[in-house]
């Protein structure tokens, strides 16, 4: 399922769904699930019921995108109509994992995949306790730990999350994901990663994207993990130049297709324009035609003719747009 589609799925059977909704677009952190042994009839069960689980979510996942559709037009379903289907077709899933869960009590995979699907609606708490089930059958899994740290970043004490992380690279360091997940926890919460290891916040940042380019060597041709890193410059004051270019010319030569390749074009022309290297700014600029970043593309050629305006000592130019056409990371505190 789709970041996106899964967080509407989230906000659907949240309580508070107006909370969860405002979440839909936050970065999250990656979930890591072992596939389970397939030589034993208990193995072969979980992996079937980890299917199911998959298909579950993909068929809500379709139902939502139906009802976006219908809604458009006036025909879609209430929200709490919609909520009571998708709640049910989990509540299978559910049932599912703990049917398993009785008759294998020491797998731990088994718990790890319940706490899995418990996290991809929302039950963060259920989650951690099942991981904590799951941690003490198998304190060696990493994956264990990575999750365990994933939920600390969202609730709970964020230096656990630092310690977890941390656990999970000891145990399997040729794992990008890990390094990934910390690298974006110490970013978000600088405050905490200042507090816990005494560093000043750029070495908050030095810390970041150290782990992040651990990840990268490990999975160097990951696109979007490439863009994850080069939005991170966003968040870095003083302004890393020319770090943010390289980052997000790797970005450039990572791109799948066309719309990823004009999407970094557009972040180039950002970065540039504020560096007062306008005509290459308005290069990148005119290099994208896609029709789904018009709007982007006006605002940033604005943006662009504002700041030459400004440069060249125009008194009549209008104030420099300040707001930034891309959401940058925000600093995050663990305060309870």
């Amino acid at each position: 399922m789709s970041n996106l589609l899964l967080g509407v799925v989230s906000a659907f059977i949240a309580t508070n769904q107006a909370a969860a909704l405002g979440n839909v677009v936050a970065q999250q952190t990656g979930f890591v699930v072992s596939t389970p042994a397939t030589n034993s009839p208990a193995g072969v069960e979980l992996q079937k019921l980890m299917d199911a689980d998959d298909a579950a979510q993909a068929e809500v996942d379709v139902w939502i995108k139906e009802n976006q559709k219908f809604a458009e037009q006036g025909a879609g379903v209430p929200n709490a109509e919609l909520n009571a289907r998708i709640m049910k077709r989990f509540e299978l899933v559910r049932h599912g994992y703990k049917d398993y869960l009785k008759r294998h009590t020491n797998s731990a995979s088994g718990y790890v995949a319940y706490a899995s699907f418990l996290g991809d609606i929302r039950d963060e708490e259920g989650a951690m306790e099942q991981l904590e089930l799951a941690r003490a059958i198998d304190p060696k899994d990493p994956a264990v730990w990575n999750n365990l740290a994933n939920i600390y970043g969202h609730i709970g004490e964020v230096t656990n999350a630092f310690i977890y992380y941390a656990k999970a690279i000891e145990l399997d360091p040729s794992e990008p994901v890990y390094y990934h997940n910390f690298g974006t926890t110490v970013f978000l919460f600088r405050k905490d990663a200042r507090e816990h290891y005494g560093i000043n916040e750029q070495q908050v940042f030095d810390k970041a994207l150290e782990l992040y380019d651990k990840a990268m060597k490990l999975s160097p041709d990951d696109f979007l993990l490439a863009t994850d890193v080069a939005k991170t410059y966003y968040g870095i004051r003083p302004p890393r130049t020319e770090a943010a270019l390289n980052s997000w010319t790797n970005a450039f030569k990572l791109a799948r297709d066309a719309e990823e390749r004009e999407g970094v074009q557009l972040h180039l022309a950002r970065i540039k324009m504020h560096a007062d290297r306008f005509a290459e700014a308005s290069a990148h600029l005119s290099a994208v035609t896609n029709s789904s970043y018009t709007e982007l593309k006006t605002r940033l050629t604005r943006v662009l003719k504002d700041l030459e305006s400004a440069k060249s000592g125009d008194t009549n130019a209008a104030p420099v747009e300040t707001k930034a056409p891309v959401e940058k990371p925000k600093e995050s505190s663990s305060a309870k």
